[in-house]
């Protein structure tokens, strides 16, 4: 039997089998069967909304209904009860929660009839989460790929999940406190808890936001017939998204399902080779670059944390691993950049051809000087240099080995006061960082040359890079 128990208890049962007082302990009868089950899963907070339904058999007059959280991460506090049919008819009167069964609650229902009714229980529970992956196998002539995105759920919450609709929110909410927290807390001490600011924050915010999008019906609801392939249903909620799994899903406790949540076929990407060391270490590294765009093929909704696996077909009926990297959240329209690292076929190098100094001041006598001969500077006795500029010539000399054109950028940061000056248009990427590109032909190699003046001691007024054209 599931830990997660709801039974009708009906007062003639008792009468007729003569029980005593003490008859409410025990646990009887019949346990009615869910009808349908929704998970709202959000990872933020380790937080799940349960929406389950029911149908149970009421007389006219009392009858109390019983719900049991034992061996479950359940937010006893979190509990509610609402009627789906016969609203009219049907009324909670109360809510006790029995000393002798700490993990139990009974509510005392008023029914002005005999008959069926279907009810719906809402909770919040920890322990089920969800994580993302993604595979992209691009063809043998790089020019496009497939793209195709997964969830995995774990259910760790102690209870059993059958045939649930599972949604997946992607987005950030702050709770007061742990969903697995207060499953901890036993019930006598939850009315000393502060009831105001978690209730309405974890009420108002959490289970609205949670609960909205519908309950179902259609392709994604609880009833809905299972597929061969599993489609996902996506709903915008200002600065979150809720993924709906169509169909049904068993999730059960101590296990973990991977679903598909979408694909891209055919989806077109470029290959640029970039050296920023900032990000990428000092080392020339080759991207795939695509985004989240309908130009991509993409773009029908926000692409949560996780890890992409990157192969290529090898054009042997077989496929070329390239990489494995974790990407943060990615928002419609963003770009997509995958880091496949080194390439051997490219070789990148730094060279420096020449240096020099001018723009030499000396500090005589209590004065600052400036002094040059025919482009030789006097040093006097007892004088001291307070300020020159430094001239570095460098090529950028990259090899080409590949039988294809690359698209080279390159990104180098230069504190201090800088002129940088060179043929290669450069751009600002900010006041400090410098940016240029330049491409490569098969089988060739390009020297990019530029210049840098460092401004140092007394000629240094600034910090950040100009920028000026060589001639």
């Amino acid at each position: 039997m599931t830990p997660l128990r709801f039974v009708a208890i009906l007062a003639f049962l008792m009468s007729a089998l003569a029980l005593p007082a003490v008859a409410r302990n025990v646990d009887l009868s019949t346990v009615p069967k869910r009808n349908t089950v929704q998970l709202t899963i959000y990872n933020s907070e380790d937080l799940t909304l349960v929406r389950e339904t029911r149908t149970v058999t009421f007389k006219k007059g009392d009858n109390p209904l019983q719900f049991s959280w034992a061996n479950t991460l359940i937010d006893p506090t979190s509990v509610e009860l609402k009627f789906l049919s016969n609203i009219e008819k049907l009324e909670v009167l109360d809510t006790t929660f029995p000393h002798d069964k700490p993990q139990m609650l009974y509510w005392n229902v008023q029914s002005e009839f005999d008959g069926e009714a279907t009810i719906e229980i809402t909770y919040f529970t920890s322990g089920i989460t969800w994580s993302a992956d993604y595979l992209c196998i691009a063809d043998k002539d790089e020019k496009q790929m497939g793209f195709e995105g997964f969830v995995r759920v774990y259910n760790r919450s102690g209870e059993e999940y059958e045939d649930a609709q599972v949604r997946l929110v992607v987005g950030t909410i702050n709770l007061v406190e742990k969903i697995a927290q207060l499953a901890q807390i036993p019930m006598g001490d939850v009315a000393g808890l502060k009831p105001a600011s978690r209730s309405e924050l974890r009420a108002t915010v959490a289970r609205s936001a949670l609960a909205r999008g519908g309950r179902g019906g259609g392709a994604g609801g609880p009833g809905a017939q299972l597929q061969d392939e599993k489609q996902i249903i996506k709903e915008g909620l200002s600065e979150y998204f809720i993924y709906t799994i169509e169909g049904t899903e068993t999730i059960n406790n101590g296990w973990s399902k991977r679903m598909r949540s979408f694909e891209g076929k055919s989806v077109p990407f470029k290959i640029q080779y970039r050296y920023r060391p900032a990000e990428y270490g000092d080392q020339l590294v080759r991207m795939y670059l695509l985004a989240n765009d309908k130009d991509s093929k993409l773009g029908t909704t926000p692409l949560p944390n996780g890890v992409v696996r990157v192969f290529r077909d090898n054009g042997r009926d077989g496929l070329s691993y390239l990489t494995e990297q974790t990407v943060k959240y990615i928002p419609i329209g963003d770009k997509i950049e995958l880091n496949l690292g080194r390439d051997p076929s490219v070789i990148f190098e730094l060279i420096k051809l020449r240096a020099s100094r001018d723009e030499i001041w000396l500090h005589v006598n209590g004065t600052d000087i400036f002094r040059r001969v025919d482009g030789a500077v006097q040093i006097e006795v007892n004088s001291n240099v307070v300020g020159w500029d430094d001239h570095e010539v460098f090529t950028q000399r990259i090899r080409n080995y590949t039988a294809k054109p690359i698209e080279v950028e390159v990104r180098r940061a230069f504190p201090g006061h800088i002129i940088f000056r060179s043929a290669l248009k450069p751009t600002l990427h900010d006041f400090q960082t410098v940016q240029f590109a330049a491409t490569v032909e098969p089988a060739k190699k390009a020297d990019l040359l530029f210049e840098i003046v460092r401004k140092q001691g007394r000629n240094s007024k600034q910090n950040n890079v100009t920028l000026e054209q060589a001639p």
